[in-house]
């Protein structure tokens, strides 16, 4: 594993503050981005920026919250990039490693277009937790499945895992 995930795994930690609801929620989502990533075969370059935007994708919601009172998706997407560029500066990356990482993270709530294997991983990854965490209906759940997911194992992991959803 690259040193630089175990990094910012920490500091995304230290960011939130004590908010262990959102490390919750990153930790997880991390955990099946690592997963579906690994099992879908992704390179190592990609791997990385796609673990990298999965531990940071939620960076703005503290953000959002105290300006608009919301964590709305849009909003997130809108306020990630001017938190990011300062957030991944320590880490020295490449431009265009940052620069993708910066992407992702400001398009993790964009279901339209998508047509890399790291974004729709992410994708995925961020609705398996989110399912489970605002209690989605099994329609919702089917009707992501339909329309979102692409990977076999993100579809195994949904079917998987909320199984018993009514």
């Amino acid at each position: 594993m690259n040193p630089a995930i175990s990094h910012i795994f920490v500091k995304m930690t230290d960011f939130y503050q004590g908010n262990t609801a959102l490390v919750a929620h990153f930790v997880k989502v991390y955990g099946y981005a690592h997963t579906i990533g690994i099992l879908e075969g992704l390179d190592d370059k990609t791997q990385f920026l796609l673990e990298m935007a999965a531990i940071c994708h939620d960076i703005a919601i503290p953000t959002c919250m105290e300006k608009y009172g919301t964590d709305a998706g849009h909003l997130q997407e809108k306020e990630s990039e001017a938190l990011l560029r300062p957030f991944l500066k320590e880490f020295r990356l490449p431009k265009e490693t940052e620069e993708r990482i910066i992407f992702l993270v400001s398009h993790h709530h964009t279901y339209a277009f998508v047509d890399v294997m790291d974004w729709q991983i992410l994708l995925e990854a961020d609705f398996l937790v989110n399912a489970d965490e605002s209690r989605h209906s099994r329609s919702s759940i089917d009707k992501m499945t339909a329309q979102v997911f692409r990977t076999n194992t993100g579809k195994h992991l949904l079917s998987s895992i909320y199984q018993n959803v009514k």
